[in-house]
């Protein structure tokens, strides 16, 4: 699933090309793409005609458009969703599943997902403007609404291990398992240290450390390991050429030369370095055969 920087990219890309413009019709193939709108696509589709786009808006890497009078919709880009600009007379893609026309005549909007996971739902707004089927998800680094200070104490009164905590949406929202190896690496802490054993100071480096590195992917677009991850336009980011340790495996650190090494991580995988980020006293090596 693409993470904070990738579905920022494609908010601004979709900001851009639909900002202001009033939606005429909504065609959407198939029923899996509205399965979150319980009423159905037909219904769907109805409520969307005439709508007027005020904002387009992103809370970690859930993102909607706010359609005015407190309603949004969410747009859940799944694995593999893809939210294109297209010319009308363009050729339809092979796994389109939602096409937008605009009242102005210009470019639509499409979506397409190979994989399916992704869709659209209509959702009330609070009155911040978040849809309250995310009310649970806190905000992200890159926010306004970011308190630093009160993220710190709330990471420090857990009893998880660091990495399991930043990737805890209700923590901080829109950090994933690329941008937490990151983070850890550049602040020389390993995954499994226990969130409430890091001193305070210690926990707010982590945290400005995983600000800073996705700041620094949302600057060239995004991390692409996959091809099926693209902004408006199609095109891909290339933020993957500058990692440190995720997905670096048997490569040298770029700090200290050692191998970085792969663990395994809740059915996925972690990268660290053993010298710059040694592992905690007691945490044996995941695969490592039990004393």
């Amino acid at each position: 699933m693409p993470e904070l920087p990738e579905v920022e990219v494609v908010r601004r890309g979709l900001e851009g090309h639909v900002l202001g413009r009033d939606i005429t019709t909504v065609e959407l193939r198939g029923h899996r793409v509205a399965r979150r709108h319980r009423p159905g696509p037909e219904d769907l589709a109805s409520r969307l005609s005439g709508r007027h786009v005020a904002a387009v808006r992103r809370r970690g890497k859930y993102l909607w458009l706010d359609l005015e009078d407190h309603v949004g919709l969410l747009l859940h880009l799944g694995m593999s969703g893809q939210l294109l600009v297209e010319d009308a007379d363009a050729p339809d893609e092979k796994h389109l599943h939602a096409r937008f026309r605009f009242a102005d005549g210009g470019p639509e909007l499409r979506f397409v997902d190979q994989r399916t996971f992704g869709g659209l739902a209509l959702t009330d707004l609070d009155d911040e403007g978040v849809p309250l089927a995310i009310a649970n998800i806190a905000p992200d680094l890159l926010e306004d609404a970011y308190d630093r200070a009160a993220v710190v104490r709330r990471i420090k009164g857990k009893d998880s291990a660091i990495k399991r905590v930043l990737l805890d949406q209700g923590v901080a929202s829109g950090i994933g398992n690329i941008y937490a190896d990151e983070a850890l690496w550049r602040a020389q802490v390993h995954g499994e240290r226990v969130a409430s054993a890091l001193t305070k100071p210690r926990i707010g480096e982590v945290l400005d450390h995983a600000a800073q590195v996705m700041r620094e992917a949302l600057g060239q677009g995004g991390t692409s390991f996959d091809a099926l991850y693209v902004n408006v336009n199609g095109a891909s980011g290339y933020f993957d050429r500058s990692l440190a340790a995720y997905g670096q495996a048997g490569r040298p650190c770029p700090r200290c030369g050692t191998p970085i090494r792969r663990e395994q991580f809740m059915n996925r995988s972690s990268f660290s370095c053993p010298r710059c980020q040694p592992r905690p006293r007691g945490v044996r090596s995941a695969g490592a055969p039990r004393a």
